[in-house]
């Protein structure tokens, strides 16, 4: 859709003072923001129109106009001006994570925290995937006779743990045969190749440790399964409530598909295919309750690899312009941390 100058100022100036006010914008107070030389009753016809072309409505007869879910989309891909973070924020979000955060749960925790504070959204982001990682790391923690705490470690930093119960003391000898193990069967394999053929395999071949090993060893297989699979972590969902823009039972909605995680995860694993952020608005998104919402999603790499997303879920009604960078070079702070640790392991 091809505007002329003058439609896209108004279109613009619109966007923004709605974005700020939260009220329907009319000819008068549209007329004070922009710097043109234009009469009440010219723009009053370039808001006609624009509303004709389904970029702006009316929600009232006598009430001024506001951006439909296209006047947003017309914004963000033609009008909305590319803003840098600036120096302030970017301390404010480094300050945010501390020092010391070496579990990739744990700093996207902190990073849920962080954005949602700074945005006043509700923050999501995605786990490490575990497509193409393997193990790097095993270790039999014992914390007891008969028990011990196993930690698995892929090579995308994931740390995942439980504890392993055995019929028989865990003494050094036990210990040092369920490392040998691990080192020829589990330490570099692909966590995708850990499956129920290969265990089979591994027990058949185990002769008489398989009695003293076995908890262990399935501990593992356990951990390895568990590792695959990306997990979705929310914070910031109380944030939804503070919106007057969700409306009857629309927030109440929201908040049940946000605790439901799985079509969260779908929704950001596909969100940013082909782009460093995503941005969908309202019935862009594919599920009914996010029509009322934007969605901002950016991928985080690890060691130059894409292995997750972190993004936001607001009204639609949201400061683009600034929320966008934010949510951007947020992400990309999380992917040189997550690269940091790994490469510190």
């Amino acid at each position: 859709m091809e505007l002329s100058e003058r439609k896209q100022k108004i279109l613009g100036a619109i966007v923004e003072l709605y974005i700020k006010t939260g009220e329907p914008v009319g000819s008068k107070s549209l007329l004070s923001e922009l710097d043109m030389s234009v009469s009440s009753a010219t723009v009053r016809n370039e808001m006609a129109e624009l509303s004709a072309l389904g970029l702006l409505e009316q929600p009232h007869t006598s009430a001024g106009r506001i951006p439909t879910n296209e006047g947003y989309r017309y914004y963000v891909d033609n009008l909305m001006v590319d803003r840098q973070v600036d120096e302030s924020l970017r301390r404010r979000i480094e300050a945010g994570f501390g020092s010391g955060i070496s579990d990739p749960e744990k700093l996207l925790e902190r990073a849920g925290e962080v954005l949602a504070d700074l945005t006043g959204c509700a923050a999501v982001s995605t786990t490490p995937s575990g497509e193409g990682a393997y193990i790097r790391r095993v270790e039999a923690v014992p914390v007891g006779t008969r028990t011990a705490m196993i930690v698995l470690m892929t090579s995308t930093g994931v740390i995942k743990s439980k504890v392993a119960r055995s019929d028989f003391d865990l003494n050094a000898s036990v210990l040092e045969s369920f490392y040998n193990v691990v080192k020829a069967s589990f330490v570099g394999k692909l966590l995708s190749e850990v499956d129920t053929p290969m265990m089979q395999t591994l027990v058949a071949s185990m002769g008489g440790d398989v009695f003293t090993l076995l908890p262990l060893i399935t501990a593992v297989s356990d951990l390895a399964q568990e590792a695959v699979h990306t997990e979705v972590m929310l914070g910031g969902q109380s944030n939804i409530l503070h919106h007057n823009n969700y409306y009857g039972n629309t927030a109440y909605e929201l908040l049940e598909f946000l605790r439901r995680g799985e079509p969260l995860s779908k929704l950001l694993s596909t969100a940013t295919e082909g782009k460093d952020v995503d941005v969908k608005i309202g019935s862009e998104n594919p599920y009914r309750q996010l029509m009322k919402s934007s969605v901002i999603v950016s991928n985080y790499n690890i060691d130059g690899n894409r292995r997750g997303s972190i993004g936001i879920i607001g009204p639609t009604r949201i400061d683009y312009a600034n929320l966008i960078p934010s949510v951007k070079y947020l992400t990309d702070l999380v992917g040189e941390l997550l690269t940091q640790t790994f490469k510190e392991e």
